[in-house]
């Protein structure tokens, strides 16, 4: 029986996330094998330091990416969010699956439960390793102040509750579900108070780009709703060369045929900013299956069961939605700010 061989990180999350898509593959092969091989990044080694101070773009990912370079592992499965939009060469994710809920949830102290950001008192302390949440949420509710809070969800949570350092911190919803900490949530951050990251909520699943047969192996994850959004969310980040050393949000939905792409980028303290939406008409593909298109990854995604057409429509929206951003001053915005971040 053929083993195929799963890498993951080795937070419970993550063990989570990679137990629900090795369940998804042998509903559909139950001939095959699987065997998850976790391992530590230097992300979850580095936890003294802000993420967007450690200037990795792979800080979660690299380690894995040797594994599956190595032939250690076949495939490995990773919050989409944390996977650049540039992929190194070899490289490609062979799957989007189905998006949880992609939106920021706040999880408050003991104490403080019932509140929301707004009716915290003055000058709260709300942690969050993000600069995309601090930019926004300084913005909206000046009388907090944030702070970087580093660790995977149990270490945050455990600082959150044990220490009296934070009121608040806040999370990805979708973390929060899958670890079934529903009953932590206490509120659940509209788009217009704080956007999300690109991918949030979605999982990537990385193969090597020349593996046929993982390729066709994992091609049947792929959520085409899901994986259209995410293509026109990493086009636009990939345009505007954001990462996580800057402040860059989206939100996208698709309605009768229309997938909606607002973007935004703020400067550090949230002072500055500029979003925008637009539109572009996609129609959702159902997969199919004639064959294999000899086509070039589209911002570091390989779908081969889909139709082209509507991921082309998804990436050029992105595209189209930076172009509209760096026409009304989003370089200044995001220099300025990774300037500053390197300088602090």
């Amino acid at each position: 029986m053929r083993v195929i061989r799963v890498g993951t990180r080795k937070s419970q999350l993550a063990r989570i996330q990679t137990d629900s898509v090795v369940a998804t593959l042998k509903a559909s092969y139950p001939g095959l094998q699987f065997e998850i091989i976790a391992m530590s990044t230097t992300g979850d080694k580095i936890l003294d330091t802000a993420l967007s101070k450690i200037g990795e773009k792979s800080l979660f990912t690299k380690e894995l990416e040797h594994a599956l370079e190595k032939n250690e592992v076949d495939l490995v499965v990773h919050s989409l969010k944390d996977l650049p939009t540039v992929l190194p060469p070899g490289f490609t994710i062979g799957a989007i699956c189905k998006r949880e809920n992609p939106h920021d949830a706040v999880v408050f102290h003991p104490k403080f439960v019932g509140k929301t950001l707004e009716t915290l008192p003055e000058k709260s302390v709300v942690g969050t390793s993000s600069l995309r949440r601090a930019a926004q949420l300084q913005r909206k509710f000046p009388h907090l102040e944030f702070r970087s809070i580093r660790g995977n969800l149990n270490t945050r949570l455990r600082k959150l509750d044990e220490q009296q350092e934070f009121s608040a911190i806040i999370l990805a919803t979708a973390g929060l579900q899958r670890m079934g900490w529903h009953n932590r949530m206490g509120q659940i951050l509209h788009p217009e108070e704080c956007m999300y990251a690109v991918g949030q909520g979605a999982l990537g699943v990385e193969v090597r780009a020349k593996d046929q047969d993982i390729l066709d192996l994992v091609g049947v994850l792929h959520d085409p709703e899901t994986l259209l959004r995410c293509i026109a969310e990493r086009a636009f980040l990939r345009h505007l060369e954001g990462g996580c050393s800057v402040p860059v949000a989206v939100h996208t939905a698709m309605k009768d045929g229309q997938l909606y792409l607002t973007g935004g980028v703020w400067s550090l303290d949230g002072s500055d900013s500029i979003q925008e939406t637009m539109q572009a008409t996609i129609h959702v593909p159902a997969q199919h299956e004639d064959g294999p298109e000899d086509d070039p990854q589209l911002v570091g995604i390989t779908a081969r069961n889909i139709p082209r057409g509507p991921q082309l429509a998804a990436q050029n929206l992105g595209i189209s939605l930076a172009n509209l951003l760096l026409s009304k001053g989003a370089k200044n915005i995001l220099d300025v700010a990774r300037q500053l971040n390197d300088a602090h």
